[in-house]
């Protein structure tokens, strides 16, 4: 079964098709630019040059159509046609209460996504574009929706409920969600596996570092707690996003600086963590380098950046009486060793002694980067967001077709 997962933006999308019986990217690319005359396609097939392709795409339909064409093209293409697309499946921010599992496509699931705009106006109307357009496109074709949220459901009422007059969840759903949850779930799977241990009798702790960032207490394989909240904002320090703050700094700032409420959302998300520390970048690769040449400002951001990090991994072994692995995951979780090394130097009582030389390594494969006699395993564990979506799309439209074979 071929299976293609979308990733939809306000302007943008990304996408890869599987092959799942084999679990093989087929291709992959993402459009760019929506909305504008000189919209951009980038696709990739594996073992040949990137193709990019210039073009006014309007809007999402014409983005998927695009992306089709591009599939089934006789010179760059990998299918014969498009009847070979046997389901697609999208990734969606947020599932509130909803949703606890990934689901099916059909008009009570759209119309509860749509109920949930106000709780991720800069993503669902987007997610909810693509799966539009994929209908325009692919009529008879299966959808799945795969949740960002859903894997926190899990999580009990003293880890998600804050301590704000009850009457605002009961009548706003205000709660701790949690985000990053297709990849916290994928890689304590893979953690577990590495590991030759079940899951559902291991104490994890997922750190999901890229340019958003959040902490996950995994308990028994199910979440237990996490560290951002109703929004992406609330937790970690990030690339843009301030993390956790006195809640009283907004009215605050508003008064002293005069500003709106929109004003201060977006200095909260968009001009704040390291690129407010530092001074000079939001990436994480930037900021060392400048702190390795000696500048002040980039070496408080480092400090305070993987602090936070270090603190929320206490805070979680507290939480769950001790912890197996702590696991690094996405692009900065993956790829610095730097921020590995800084995390870890604080966690010796624990138990966490770290192999420098292993933590060293680059590799694309999941590894331990402690010392073999290390009380407490540390992993890096590369995150599949896009595998998991597709696995999880493959198990529905099978389960969907033994349904509808039993019927008759």
């Amino acid at each position: 079964m071929n299976i293609l997962i979308i990733n939809a933006g306000s302007s943008s999308l990304k996408y890869q098709l599987y092959n799942m019986q084999t679990e093989e990217v087929l291709a992959k690319g993402r459009v760019e630019r929506i909305g504008m005359d000189s919209s951009i396609l980038t696709h990739e097939v594996d073992g040949t040059p990137e193709v990019r392709e210039v073009s006014e795409i309007l809007d999402h339909t014409t983005a998927i159509k695009k992306v089709l064409d591009m599939l089934v093209s006789r010179k760059f293409g990998v299918l014969r046609n498009i009847e070979e697309i046997e389901a697609v499946g999208h990734r969606v921010v947020h599932g509130g209460e909803s949703f606890s599992k990934s689901v099916l496509v059909d008009q009570g699931v759209k119309l509860e996504i749509r109920k949930l705009f106000d709780l991720a106006p800069l993503h669902n109307p987007a997610h909810m574009m693509g799966i539009t357009a994929v209908e325009a496109n692919l009529p008879e074709v299966p959808q799945a929706v795969v949740f960002d949220t859903a894997f926190h459901q899990t999580m009990p009422p003293n880890s998600y409920l804050y301590a704000i007059p009850t009457v605002l969840y009961r009548k706003h759903k205000i709660r701790r969600y949690g985000f990053h949850g297709t990849s916290h779930d994928y890689v304590s799977k893979r953690s577990a596996e590495y590991l030759g241990l079940p899951l559902d009798n291991l104490k994890l702790i997922t750190c999901h570092i890229g340019n958003g960032a959040s902490c996950t207490a995994i308990l028994n394989g199910k979440s237990f707690d996490t560290s951002m909240g109703m929004t992406p904002l609330e937790g970690l320090m990030m690339g843009t996003r301030s993390g956790d703050l006195d809640p009283a700094i907004v009215p605050y700032t508003i008064n002293k600086e005069d500003l709106t409420l929109n004003e201060v959302n977006s200095m909260l998300n968009k001009h704040s963590g390291l690129l407010a520390i530092s001074g000079i970048s939001s990436d994480m690769r930037e900021v060392i380098e400048a702190m390795n040449d000696g500048n002040e400002k980039a070496k408080l951001a480092f400090e305070m950046y993987t602090y936070r990090i270090r603190k929320y991994i206490g805070a979680y072994i507290a939480a769950m009486d001790g912890v197996d692995a702590i696991v690094f995951t996405a692009g900065v979780g993956e790829n610095s060793d730097v921020l590995r090394k800084e995390v870890c130097k604080g966690l010796t009582f624990f138990g966490v002694q770290l192999d420098e030389k292993r933590n060293a390594v680059r590799s694309s494969e999941a590894r331990r980067i402690t010392t073999d006699d290390s009380k407490v395993s540390v992993l890096v564990v590369p995150t599949n967001e896009e595998l998991l979506i597709a696995r999880d799309t493959y198990r529905l439209v099978l389960e969907k077709q033994a349904a509808d074979s039993s019927l008759l």
